[in-house]
């Protein structure tokens, strides 16, 4: 437990106005998880100011108050923490309050546009089969060994993370893997952390929205392995790198520590994926590797983007010496991750994939792993969220134009922005490579992944992208249910019953 006085001595002209030795027992920036003695960070938001939430923190069991402004009320008995500038403030302050618990574990950091969540997932399974406990911080879920906590954002924010760390310490993690999104790193989400590995899996267009520039986008995710370059407390830094991607030169220029390189095509990089057949039951390859030889793998995963997610996950536990016998049975028993080329089954005589791809890249990854293993048609089900990049929509509707036999375009989390006007720009690139293969705009999700299934016959293939493992629907007013898998299960049933079967 720390005292206000411990707190405020970190941040340069901090101001207390109260008792300087109360004691705080957590902090939060949400009232709803206030708890006796908790400090409550004031956060001035866009379309809600925390200042406003100072009565029910208080009413909670909140005793101390964080925030930048020098005319806040509070009740008597109140304390007041004054910071000149509160994001600063708070990547100081909590680590410390916490006591670093990303110096206690071995951390991993996984970086990239595409394939960090099957990356993750990987690292986690290999390292659990070499003996250790792990906890892992991603897109889907939190876990800590077996147990599973949900998330909101890729990279939680620093008051939420270095809790979910400090819990990891106390339930006796060696690992924490977890994936580290640009926005986080630009924000500093991650303040306080000690990486040990940073891997770099691949960039390619998307959050242009936020970073208004691929320089700058590239730059922000080059930022964990300035971190991974710092010195700390733990010896054996390494950067694991995709050479085969441009930006992973960036990478490695910032990366002051050791290097992996992995690649397909650069004979330069010190791990090799060779002999690649990518099959519709999963994908045989070879690693090479100085320490191992040959390790030849027949694994259960396909799609050449998961031939370098495996590379990536291979890079991360060599750097942590783990031994080639581990990685190669972890990789034998390896499946899946929920929504990343998700087989969903329901009786039916086509194959329906469902898949989180929401970036022209992502779209093209599996779309063409689709049409490798395709016996008839591709009909591809996606959208683009609204109030997020709009340059990539039409890039999308290309490559859906080019790549699938029919498309249907339809909405996924149009947010505030009219679902009518995110589809006539994804429209826009359908057109130009489309033909005269068939396509719709169908704003209703739920009816478009019916069309789909209704549209299928024998062999064909299915495949809705955009949400993968997510279960909810973001509209203008509300946050729904929706889960693609759930409505494809069902449309198929429809299906099934019209048909008297």
């Amino acid at each position: 437990m720390k005292t206000l006085a411990q707190l405020a001595a970190l941040v340069e002209g901090a101001v207390i106005v109260g008792n300087k030795e109360l004691p705080v027992k957590g902090i939060e920036h949400d009232s709803r998880k206030v708890q006796a003695g908790t400090l409550f960070v004031c956060i001035p938001g866009v379309h809600v100011d925390g200042h406003s939430f100072i009565p029910k923190a208080v009413e909670a069991g909140a005793t101390a108050i964080l925030t930048t402004r020098d005319d806040v009320e509070v009740p008597a008995g109140i304390a007041v923490l004054r910071v000149p500038e509160l994001q600063a403030a708070l990547d100081t302050i909590v680590p410390y309050f916490y006591d670093y618990p990303g110096q206690a574990m071995r951390v991993i950091g996984i970086t990239g546009t595409n394939g960090k969540t099957t990356t993750s997932y990987i690292t986690r399974s290999i390292l659990r089969h070499a003996g250790y406990k792990v906890g892992l911080i991603g897109t889907i879920q939190i876990m800590i060994e077996d147990e599973v906590y949900p998330i909101h954002n890729t990279t939680p924010d620093v008051v939420e993370l270095q809790k979910t760390l400090a819990m990891m310490r106390e339930k006796g993690m060696d690992y924490v893997v977890m994936e580290v999104s640009s926005h986080a790193l630009d924000q500093e989400r991650v303040a306080g952390i000690e990486f040990d590995t940073a891997v770099f899996t691949n960039l390619t267009q998307d959050h242009l929205d936020y970073h208004k520039t691929m320089e700058n986008y590239m730059l922000a995710k080059a930022k964990l392995f300035d971190k991974v370059s710092q010195p700390g407390k733990k010896q054996g830094k390494t950067a694991v790198v995709n050479i085969d991607d441009a930006a992973g030169k960036t990478m490695l220029e910032h990366a002051k520590c050791q290097h992996i390189a992995y690649a397909i095509d650069n004979a330069a990089a010190d791990l090799r994926a060779t002999d690649v057949n990518v099959l519709a039951s999963g994908a045989r390859f070879t690693l090479n590797h100085a320490s191992f030889g040959k390790m030849p793998l027949d694994l259960h995963i396909t799609g050449i983007f998961n031939v370098y997610n495996v590379m990536s996950a291979v890079g991360a536990a060599l750097a942590e010496h783990i031994d080639a016998r581990v990685i190669a049975q972890a990789l034998a028993e390896f499946t899946a991750v929920p929504g990343r080329f998700e087989l969903v089954k329901a009786g039916q005589n086509f194959t329906i994939i469902v898949d989180y791809a929401h970036t022209p890249d992502g779209v093209q990854n599996v779309l063409e792993t689709a049409r490798k293993i395709a016996k008839k048609r591709i009909i591809a089900v996606f959208g683009c969220g609204g109030d997020r990049d709009n340059t990539k929509r039409p890039i999308m509707g290309r490559l859906a134009g080019q790549l699938a036999d029919v498309v249907i375009a339809t909405s996924d989390n149009p947010r505030t922005e009219d679902p009518q006007r995110i589809l006539d720009m994804v429209e826009a690139g359908v057109e130009e490579t489309i033909g005269d293969k068939h396509h719709e705009k169908i704003i209703d999700r739920r009816e478009a992944i019916c069309r789909a299934v209704e549209l299928a016959e024998k062999d064909d293939i299915v495949a809705i992208l955009g949400k993968g493992h997510e279960n909810y629907q973001i509209l203008k007013d509300k946050t729904i249910h929706f889960d693609d898998r759930e409505e494809a299960r069902a449309a198929v049933a429809a299906k099934l019953a019209k048909e008297g079967k």
